[in-house]
Protein backbone atom coordinates (compact mmCIF):
# COMPACT_ATOMS: atom_id res chain seq x y z
CA UNK A 1 0.00 0.00 0.00
CA UNK A 2 1.20 3.57 -0.65
CA UNK A 3 2.47 5.52 2.34
CA UNK A 4 1.24 9.07 2.80
CA UNK A 5 3.95 11.68 2.33
CA UNK A 6 2.78 15.00 0.97
CA UNK A 7 -0.49 16.00 -0.62
CA UNK A 8 -2.57 14.31 -3.27
CA UNK A 9 -3.18 17.48 -5.24
CA UNK A 10 -2.72 18.25 -8.94
CA UNK A 11 0.97 18.75 -9.75
CA UNK A 12 0.21 22.27 -10.85
CA UNK A 13 -2.24 23.06 -8.11
CA UNK A 14 -3.02 26.54 -9.39
CA UNK A 15 -3.98 25.29 -12.86
CA UNK A 16 -7.58 24.47 -13.63
CA UNK A 17 -6.34 22.58 -16.71
CA UNK A 18 -4.60 19.80 -14.80
CA UNK A 19 -6.41 16.50 -15.44
CA UNK A 20 -4.12 13.98 -13.77
CA UNK A 21 -6.26 13.48 -10.66
CA UNK A 22 -9.05 12.22 -12.94
CA UNK A 23 -9.06 8.44 -13.30
CA UNK A 24 -10.30 8.66 -16.89
CA UNK A 25 -7.33 10.81 -17.93
CA UNK A 26 -4.76 8.60 -16.22
CA UNK A 27 -6.29 5.41 -17.63
CA UNK A 28 -6.44 6.88 -21.14
CA UNK A 29 -2.74 7.71 -20.91
CA UNK A 30 -1.84 4.20 -19.75
CA UNK A 31 -3.83 2.71 -22.63
CA UNK A 32 -1.81 4.71 -25.18
CA UNK A 33 1.60 4.77 -23.50
CA UNK A 34 2.93 1.56 -25.02
CA UNK A 35 2.06 2.77 -28.52
CA UNK A 36 4.09 6.00 -28.35
CA UNK A 37 6.73 5.72 -31.11
CA UNK A 38 10.36 5.43 -30.01
CA UNK A 39 9.47 5.43 -26.31
CA UNK A 40 11.29 2.15 -25.76
CA UNK A 41 14.39 3.64 -27.41
CA UNK A 42 14.41 6.42 -24.83
CA UNK A 43 13.88 3.96 -22.00
CA UNK A 44 16.74 1.81 -23.30
CA UNK A 45 19.02 4.85 -23.40
CA UNK A 46 18.10 5.62 -19.78
CA UNK A 47 18.71 2.04 -18.65
CA UNK A 48 22.13 2.13 -20.31
CA UNK A 49 23.16 5.02 -18.04
CA UNK A 50 22.03 3.50 -14.73
CA UNK A 51 24.75 1.44 -13.02
CA UNK A 52 23.68 -2.13 -12.35
CA UNK A 53 25.38 -1.87 -8.94
CA UNK A 54 23.16 1.05 -7.81
CA UNK A 55 21.74 0.28 -4.36
CA UNK A 56 18.95 2.85 -3.89
CA UNK A 57 16.84 4.57 -6.54
CA UNK A 58 14.01 7.12 -6.60
CA UNK A 59 11.44 7.23 -9.41
CA UNK A 60 9.67 10.60 -9.58
CA UNK A 61 6.22 10.45 -11.18
CA UNK A 62 6.36 6.68 -11.38
CA UNK A 63 2.92 6.26 -12.97
CA UNK A 64 2.09 2.57 -13.05
CA UNK A 65 5.72 1.65 -12.31
CA UNK A 66 6.69 0.92 -15.91
CA UNK A 67 10.21 2.38 -15.68
CA UNK A 68 10.78 0.96 -12.21
CA UNK A 69 9.91 -2.51 -13.50
CA UNK A 70 12.47 -2.15 -16.28
CA UNK A 71 15.14 -1.02 -13.82
CA UNK A 72 14.44 -4.00 -11.57
CA UNK A 73 15.16 -6.54 -14.33
CA UNK A 74 18.94 -6.04 -14.10
CA UNK A 75 18.95 -4.59 -10.57
CA UNK A 76 16.62 -6.89 -8.59
CA UNK A 77 18.38 -6.41 -5.25
CA UNK A 78 18.23 -2.62 -5.25
CA UNK A 79 15.90 -0.61 -3.00
CA UNK A 80 13.35 1.53 -4.85
CA UNK A 81 11.13 4.46 -3.88
CA UNK A 82 8.25 5.12 -6.29
CA UNK A 83 6.59 8.53 -5.98
CA UNK A 84 3.39 9.77 -7.63
CA UNK A 85 0.33 11.91 -6.85
CA UNK A 86 -2.42 10.42 -9.05
CA UNK A 87 -4.76 8.08 -7.14
CA UNK A 88 -5.18 5.97 -10.27
CA UNK A 89 -1.42 5.68 -10.82
CA UNK A 90 -0.82 4.93 -7.13
CA UNK A 91 -3.37 2.13 -7.34
CA UNK A 92 -1.71 0.75 -10.48
CA UNK A 93 1.83 0.81 -9.06
CA UNK A 94 0.50 -0.63 -5.81
CA UNK A 95 -1.08 -3.52 -7.72
CA UNK A 96 2.24 -4.14 -9.45
CA UNK A 97 4.61 -3.83 -6.48
CA UNK A 98 2.42 -3.90 -3.38
CA UNK A 99 3.91 -7.22 -2.21
CA UNK A 100 7.51 -6.33 -3.11
CA UNK A 101 9.51 -5.46 0.03
CA UNK A 102 12.13 -3.73 -2.12
CA UNK A 103 9.67 -1.07 -3.32
CA UNK A 104 8.29 1.77 -1.18
CA UNK A 105 5.39 3.66 -2.74
CA UNK A 106 5.04 7.30 -1.72
CA UNK A 107 2.06 9.56 -2.37
CA UNK A 108 3.36 13.09 -3.04
CA UNK A 109 2.64 16.11 -5.22
CA UNK A 110 5.79 17.23 -7.06
CA UNK A 111 4.63 20.84 -6.97
CA UNK A 112 5.63 20.67 -3.28
CA UNK A 113 9.20 20.20 -1.97
CA UNK A 114 10.35 16.60 -1.90
CA UNK A 115 9.64 14.84 1.40
CA UNK A 116 12.47 13.46 3.52
CA UNK A 117 13.32 10.16 1.85
CA UNK A 118 17.05 9.82 2.49
CA UNK A 119 19.83 9.74 -0.10
CA UNK A 120 19.90 7.93 -3.43
CA UNK A 121 22.43 6.54 -5.88
CA UNK A 122 20.07 7.25 -8.79
CA UNK A 123 17.05 9.49 -9.33
CA UNK A 124 14.97 8.89 -12.46
CA UNK A 125 11.83 10.39 -13.93
CA UNK A 126 9.83 9.54 -17.03
CA UNK A 127 7.45 12.01 -18.66
CA UNK A 128 6.36 13.67 -15.41
CA UNK A 129 8.33 16.84 -14.64
CA UNK A 130 7.04 18.68 -17.72
CA UNK A 131 3.71 19.12 -15.92
CA UNK A 132 5.33 21.51 -13.43
CA UNK A 133 5.71 25.29 -13.85
CA UNK A 134 9.19 26.18 -15.04
CA UNK A 135 10.27 27.75 -11.74
CA UNK A 136 9.26 24.58 -9.92
CA UNK A 137 11.12 22.42 -12.45
CA UNK A 138 14.33 24.25 -11.58
CA UNK A 139 13.82 24.05 -7.83
CA UNK A 140 13.02 20.33 -8.13
CA UNK A 141 16.30 19.81 -10.00
CA UNK A 142 18.08 21.44 -7.05
CA UNK A 143 16.25 19.15 -4.61
CA UNK A 144 17.24 16.12 -6.70
CA UNK A 145 20.88 17.24 -6.59
CA UNK A 146 20.61 17.49 -2.80
CA UNK A 147 19.27 13.94 -2.32
CA UNK A 148 21.83 12.27 -4.58
CA UNK A 149 24.88 10.62 -3.11
CA UNK A 150 28.22 11.98 -4.38
CA UNK A 151 28.65 10.39 -7.78
CA UNK A 152 24.89 9.85 -8.00
CA UNK A 153 23.05 9.98 -11.33
CA UNK A 154 19.94 11.90 -12.39
CA UNK A 155 18.14 10.76 -15.57
CA UNK A 156 15.04 12.54 -16.83
CA UNK A 157 13.29 10.99 -19.84
CA UNK A 158 11.15 13.98 -20.63
CA UNK A 159 8.62 15.61 -22.91
CA UNK A 160 10.34 18.82 -24.06
CA UNK A 161 9.31 21.83 -26.12
CA UNK A 162 9.67 22.04 -29.89
CA UNK A 163 11.32 25.21 -31.21
CA UNK A 164 8.29 26.01 -33.41
CA UNK A 165 4.54 25.42 -33.39
CA UNK A 166 4.79 23.59 -36.72
CA UNK A 167 7.27 21.10 -35.25
CA UNK A 168 5.01 20.67 -32.21
CA UNK A 169 2.10 19.77 -34.46
CA UNK A 170 4.32 17.34 -36.35
CA UNK A 171 5.17 15.65 -33.06
CA UNK A 172 1.50 15.35 -32.11
CA UNK A 173 0.74 13.78 -35.49
CA UNK A 174 3.66 11.36 -35.10
CA UNK A 175 2.29 10.04 -31.79
CA UNK A 176 -1.27 9.87 -33.07
CA UNK A 177 -2.70 12.90 -31.27
CA UNK A 178 -4.75 15.71 -32.75
CA UNK A 179 -4.14 19.30 -31.59
CA UNK A 180 -7.43 19.05 -29.70
CA UNK A 181 -6.06 16.11 -27.70
CA UNK A 182 -2.95 18.00 -26.62
CA UNK A 183 -2.71 17.73 -22.82
CA UNK A 184 -3.44 21.16 -21.26
CA UNK A 185 -1.42 20.06 -18.21
CA UNK A 186 1.79 20.18 -20.27
CA UNK A 187 4.20 23.02 -19.51
CA UNK A 188 6.95 22.19 -21.97
CA UNK A 189 10.46 23.65 -21.83
CA UNK A 190 13.32 23.42 -24.31
CA UNK A 191 16.27 21.09 -23.83
CA UNK A 192 18.93 23.81 -23.82
CA UNK A 193 17.41 25.70 -20.90
CA UNK A 194 17.09 22.57 -18.76
CA UNK A 195 20.65 21.45 -19.48
CA UNK A 196 21.90 24.91 -18.49
CA UNK A 197 19.97 24.73 -15.22
CA UNK A 198 21.48 21.34 -14.38
CA UNK A 199 25.00 22.69 -14.96
CA UNK A 200 24.29 25.80 -12.89
CA UNK A 201 23.01 23.65 -10.02
CA UNK A 202 26.28 21.71 -10.02
CA UNK A 203 25.68 18.55 -12.05
CA UNK A 204 28.57 17.25 -14.15
CA UNK A 205 28.60 15.39 -17.48
CA UNK A 206 25.29 17.06 -18.28
CA UNK A 207 23.98 16.26 -21.73
CA UNK A 208 21.01 15.24 -23.82
CA UNK A 209 21.80 11.53 -24.16
CA UNK A 210 18.95 10.73 -26.56
CA UNK A 211 16.26 12.66 -28.43
CA UNK A 212 13.40 12.07 -30.83
CA UNK A 213 11.31 15.15 -31.63
CA UNK A 214 9.79 16.22 -28.26
CA UNK A 215 11.11 13.24 -26.29
CA UNK A 216 14.56 13.61 -24.73
CA UNK A 217 16.79 12.01 -22.12
CA UNK A 218 18.51 14.65 -19.96
CA UNK A 219 21.12 13.43 -17.48
CA UNK A 220 23.81 14.60 -15.11
CA UNK A 221 25.95 13.38 -12.21
CA UNK A 222 26.50 14.89 -8.78
CA UNK A 223 30.26 15.36 -8.39
CA UNK A 224 32.14 13.11 -5.99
Amino acid sequence: MPIASGALNPMTSSSADNKWTAASHALAYLARADAIPHRTEGEAALLDQVPRAAHRMLDLGTGDGRLLALLKIDRPAAEYVALDFSPTMLQAVGDRFGDDPGVTIVSHDLSLPLPSLGRFDVVVSSFAIHHLPHQRKRSLYSEIFAVLQPGGLFCNLEHVASPTERLHRQFLAAIGYSPEEDDPSNQLLDVECQLRWLREIGFEDVDCYWKWLEMALLAGIRPI
